[in-house]
C-alpha cells in the first residue's frame, strides 16, 4: 500500500510521492516565544512529530525544518512590559519551549533557524518579489502586491472581493489594496531594527517562512505543515510569497493541517485565556500520557480538552479525566512490556523458528494504520490486541511448544517497541516508568506511600517469618488502601489500583 496523507490544499487524501524519492523535505511552522508554552503549542508539536517519526519509521530519510519566529510584535510588546531586550526575551522562550517539548517526546528538528539570523535571506527574498512585480516599497516599507498572484486564496478557500470587503485585513494608506501584506516594516524606536535597500527596519510576519524554507529545503519540498489557524492568512501568504518569487508549481507539494485543541467548544489559546501550561499537565499526569492523550485522537482532529476542578479546603485543583484514562492505558502496555521483560529475564533459548502470528501481524497492521494519513488511534488498537495475546502467553503457556512461546514473547518485546518508536511512545525502562507513575498518582490522590512502603515491607517480614495470619491482615489493610501487593521472587512491591 502506498502512503496516503490529507492535503490540505487539494482538500482531499491523496497519494504521497516524495520530490526525491526516498527522501522528505518538511517545514512546520514553530513557535512566537513571547510566553510560556501551553498544551496547545504541544499539541501541534507532537502531531508532526509523529508525523515525522512515521515517515523514518516507514523508510524515509527525513529533513525536518522547524523555525522560531523570534521577531514580532507580540515580543516586542511583551519586552517592553517586562522592561527587556527583545531578543534575549525570545531566545529565552524559545529554549523553555524546546525543553517542554523534548519532555514530551518531540524530538529535536533537524534545522531550526530563527528570523534573526536570516535577515540576508529575508531581504534577498523581498528583493527579488519587487524585482517580479509582485511587490512595492512605499514609505520605508514593503507590501505584497496581492493582486498580481492570480492563485490567492486556493489554500483557504478566501476570495479577493471577500478580502477587500472583509474586517480582516488593515486599513492603510500606504497600501494599493487593503488585502495587501507587508513583507518588510520600518523601524521604530526602541524596536530590533536591521539595514535593508528600503531603509531600517524588520521583517513583517509571513516572509520569514518562504525565505528559511527556501535556504533549508530549497525551491521545492514535500511537506508544510502548522496548525489550522494558520491557514489564513500566514500559510496562503507564504504559497504568495514563494510562487511569487519562485514561479508556480514550486514551494510545498503537499499541505498538512492538525486539529484545534479546544476548551468548552472554544480554541484554545492565549487570547482568550483558556490554556493551560505544559507543567500543569506534567506535574500532574506526567509527559508520556500527554503524548499518549493526543495521540489516541487523529492528528487533523478537532480534541475537546476536558478539565474537571475538584475543591478542598478551599483550594481549587485541575484535573484532566481524558488525559488521566490515557495514563491508565499507557500504563497498561508499559505493564505488559514489563511482564514480557521479565519472562524473557527467566533464561532459556526459544531457538530458531516461528512464533505465533499474532506478533507479526502487529507491524502489518501499523504499516498499513501509518500510510493511512498517519493513524495513530488505529496504531494504538492494533498495539492493544497484540498486548493482549502477548499477556495470555506470559500468564499460561497449556498447548504451546516452549520455543514458540518465549520466542513469541520476546517478538512481542520487539515489535511492540518498534511500534512505540513510530509513535514516540514505550521508550523509557518499563520498572522504572510504572514505579514513578505510581508515585504521580499517588501523590495526586494524596496517599501516604510511606506508610504504604512500611505495610508491605511489614507483610514480606510476616510472610518470611510464616506468620501468615498477620500477613493477611495487613493485605487486608493494603486492599482498602486500594493497594494491590505484587509478590515476587526478590521481594514484594505494590500499585495502586485505579478506577476508570
Amino acid at each position: 500500500m502506498a502512503l496516503r496523507l490529507f492535503d490540505s490544499f487539494t482538500r482531499q487524501k491523496v497519494e504521497f510521492v516524495p520530490v526525491v524519492p526516498g527522501k522528505v523535505g518538511m517545514y512546520v511552522c514553530g513557535p512566537t516565544p513571547y510566553a510560556a508554552a501551553h498544551i496547545g503549542h504541544a499539541y501541534s508539536a507532537i502531531c508532526f512529530d509523529l508525523i515525522r517519526r512515521s515517515l523514518t519509521w516507514l523508510g524515509f530519510e527525513v529533513t525536518y525544518v522547524r523555525n522560531i519566529t523570534d521577531v514580532d510584535d507580540k515580543i516586542i510588546k511583551r519586552a517592553n512590559e517586562e522592561k527587556q531586550n527583545p531578543m534575549e526575551l525570545a531566545a529565552r522562550y524559545a529554549d523553555e519551549y524546546n525543553r517542554d517539548m523534548s519532555a514530551f517526546g518531540v524530538l529535536t528538528p533537524t534545522v531550526e533557524p530563527k528570523v534573526s539570523t536570516h535577515i540576508v535571506e529575508i531581504v534577498d527574498f523581498t528583493k527579488r518579489l519587487i524585482e517580479a512585480g509582485k511587490a512595492y516599497e512605499s514609505g520605508g516599507d514593503v507590501y505584497y502586491r496581492v493582486d498580481a498572484f492570480a492563485p490567492y486564496g486556493k489554500l483557504s478557500g478566501q476570495s479577493l472581493d471577500d478580502l477587500r470587503a472583509g474586517a480582516r485585513v488593515d486599513v492603510n494608506e500606504q497600501k494599493e489594496s487593503p488585502a495587501d501584506f507587508a513583507l518588510w516594516k520600518t523601524a521604530k524606536p526602541g524596536e530590533p531594527s536591521w539595514p535593508s535597500p528600503w531603509g531600517n527596519g524588520r521583517p513583517g510576519w509571513h516572509i520569514e517562512c518562504s525565505a528559511m524554507s527556501h535556504k533549508h529545503l530549497g525551491v521545492t519540498f514535500d511537506i508544510h505543515g502548522g496548525g489550522k489557524d494558520l491557514v489564513f492568512p500566514h500559510h496562503e501568504n507564504e504559497i504568495a510569497q514563494s510562487q511569487g518569487a519562485l514561479g508556480e508549481g514550486t514551494f510545498a507539494h503537499y499541505w498538512v493541517h492538525n486539529g484545534f485543541l479546544n476548551f468548552d467548544g472554544e480554541k484554545m489559546s492565549k487570547s482568550l485565556g483558556n490554556v493551560f501550561s505544559c507543567g500543569e499537565l506534567a506535574n500532574s499526569v506526567g509527559t508520556e500520557a500527554v503524548r499518549f492523550y493526543f495521540l489516541s485522537h487523529h492528528y487533523r482532529s478537532p480534541i475537546e480538552f476536558e478539565v474537571a476542578v475538584e475543591e478542598a479546603n478551599g483550594i481549587a485543583t485541575a484535573r484532566f479525566p481524558g488525559v488521566e484514562a490515557a495514563d491508565r492505558r499507557l500504563a497498561y502496555f508499559y505493564n505488559t512490556l514489563a511482564r514480557l521483560d521479565a519472562f524473557l529475564a527467566q533464561g532459556g533459548d526459544g531457538g530458531e523458528g516461528d512464533a505465533v502470528p499474532e506478533a507479526g501481524a502487529l507491524v502489518a497492521a501499523v504499516r498499513i494504520a501509518l500510510e493511512d494519513d498517519f493513524n495513530a488511534p488505529v496504531v494504538i488498537a492494533a498495539l492493544g490486541e497484540a498486548a493482549k495475546v502477548a499477556n495470555r502467553l506470559v500468564e499460561d503457556g497449556k498447548g504451546i511448544d516452549k520455543g514458540v512461546r518465549r520466542r513469541s514473547i520476546a517478538a512481542f518485546a520487539k515489535n511492540m517497541r518498534s511500534v512505540g518508536t513510530a509513535i514516540g511512545v514505550l521508550a523509557s525502562e518499563p520498572v522504572a516508568f510504572l514505579r514513578s507513575r505510581r508515585d504521580r498518582v499517588a501523590t495526586r490522590l494524596k496517599l501516604d506511600v510511606a506508610a504504604v512502603e512500611k505495610l508491605v515491607a511489614d507483610r514480606y517480614a510476616a510472610r518470611a517469618a510464616k506468620d501468615y495470619a498477620a500477613a493477611d491482615v495487613i493485605r487486608g489493610q493494603l486492599t482498602a488502601m486500594n493497594i494491590e501487593v505484587l509478590d515476587t521472587q526478590t521481594g514484594s512491591d505494590w500499585r495502586i489500583v485505579e478506577g476508570e
